[in-house]
């Protein structure tokens, strides 16, 4: 996206349309991400050893407690697959924390939008008038046709592609798309209650977390409870990639013409189709990326290293950075998703890591929350 007049239609809608339908929301939902972890640090609860010891027991419905701990965030030495963004590998310590067990599904969304009458950012009328403020100058208004609400769908390819960079070859802007009709504006999520909602944007899922009484985790704390104790391996499982398809819901075959549906998925699969990590959490990799609270700095990896001592609970670096990406602040995503495979970004790796911008969603992103006791305490 070198020269934003001249890309795609598919990356003009992804990285304008969606990106800036809302820039006020955007700065809103990042502060309050912020605030929400800045509290736990400054409110004097305390919480004693015996209280703590209950709440381990009899953790929050559909949560996990992940025990304090250090590991090395970053690509493990033996991952060929890795990304310059990934390294260098850093020592990190978290706290515990709690954690849900398996993505938020369709049916945990519907009842927070039933509660509070959200509406996604999928779903609003398009303002020309607020985006283009957000624009390069003399960017000109994309066509009526994809002014309308709607998401990302995937769509597959007849014939293989030899330019797998250009990601307008798999996706579509298509209208009416949204977490209510997620394989388009015909479809619905009857019989889907269990699958990850997906269509939702960083904003939604912090609305979510709001209403919830959590938050999403950081990049950190989602590394160090995806690798559930297995430090120093590539994949969730271990650094045996023949285990992929009985582990992860994710591309089996040539991508994106032909999936042998190896792990019985073509699209998303319902949370916990697939065993647990060390921890007993679902689907750490493959089947949804997920939103974490990071801003995606290509540069914070390398910066983190070079400070030579472990970092204690990053919240990530202060802005965010992507040369490829010029015109959005995007934060991080991990997991990997249903789209995942060698032959493109093999990204059910557990160091894996991408941007997204706040407010642009798509077929193939979700998340889950987590909460620390403080925030627990009533």
């Amino acid at each position: 996206m070198k020269n934003i007049k001249r890309i795609s239609f598919v990356v003009i809608v992804f990285s304008m349309v969606l990106s800036c339908k809302q820039a006020s929301e955007t700065k809103n939902a990042n502060d309050e991400n912020k605030e929400v972890i800045a509290k736990q640090e400054v409110v004097d609860v305390k919480i004693s050893q015996e209280a703590l010891d209950k709440m381990i027991a009899n953790p929050p419905n559909g949560m996990l407690w992940i025990p304090a701990g250090s590991f090395m965030q970053g690509a493990v030495p033996q991952d060929q697959m890795a990304m310059k963004h990934e390294k260098p590998q850093h020592p990190v310590t978290v706290d515990g924390f709690f954690m849900d067990i398996h993505e938020v599904t369709n049916a945990e969304f519907a009842k927070f939008v039933k509660e509070t009458g959200y509406v996604t950012i999928a779903e609003r009328e398009i303002d020309w008038e607020e985006m283009k403020k957000q624009l390069p100058e003399g960017t000109p208004k994309p066509h009526d046709s994809i002014m309308q609400p709607g998401s990302l769908l995937f769509k597959k390819s007849k014939s293989s592609l030899a330019n797998l960079y250009d990601f307008s070859q798999w996706w579509r802007w298509s209208i009416g798309v949204n977490w209510r009709h997620p394989s388009g504006p015909e479809s619905n999520i009857e019989g889907k209650e269990s699958y990850p909602v997906v269509h939702v944007s960083f904003q939604d899922a912090q609305a979510y977390c709001k209403w919830a009484g959590k938050r999403l985790p950081t990049e950190a704390e989602w590394e160090y409870a995806a690798r559930g104790n297995k430090n120093g391996t590539t994949y969730l499982w271990g650094d045996d990639r023949s285990h992929l398809s009985k582990m992860v819901n994710s591309w089996e075959g040539e991508f994106p013409v032909s999936n042998t549906l190896e792990d019985g998925f073509e699209r998303t699969a319902p949370v916990k189709t697939y065993p647990p990590n060390g921890f007993g959490l679902y689907d750490m990799a493959g089947n949804v990326w997920e939103y974490t609270s990071d801003w995606y700095n290509v540069n914070y990896y390398k910066d983190l290293a070079a400070g030579n001592k472990s970092a204690i609970n990053p919240q990530g670096p202060e802005k965010p950075y992507n040369p490829s990406n010029p015109y959005l602040e995007e934060k991080v995503i991990k997991g990997g998703s249903f789209l995942c495979s060698d032959s493109y970004c093999a990204s059910y790796r557990i160091s894996s890591r991408m941007g997204t911008s706040l407010d642009s969603s798509a077929e193939h992103i979700g998340f889950r929350t987590v909460a620390t006791p403080k925030m627990l305490v009533k």
